[in-house]
């Protein structure tokens, strides 16, 4: 998944970029960084892992915690 894809599932969602963080369960200012594509300063590039694209697909197919459909 590249930073490109992580901000069409987002706005496909209609998720403001917390509500995204919040529903990967990761923090704002990550969510920020994958978006990007890199780190506050430039200086390194931010990889989109594996789980995150997962967890995307998951929450886009209505999966629940638990594991059932919302």
């Amino acid at each position: 998944m590249t930073p490109e894809q992580l901000k069409r599932w987002r706005e496909d969602m209609g998720f403001p970029q917390r509500a995204a963080a919040e529903a990967l369960g990761i923090t704002l200012a990550t969510y920020q960084r994958l978006e990007r594509g890199q780190e506050w300063d430039g200086s390194k590039p931010v990889f989109i892992d594996r789980r995150t694209a997962l967890a995307c697909a998951a929450i886009r197919a209505g999966l629940t915690p638990e594991g059932s459909t919302a």
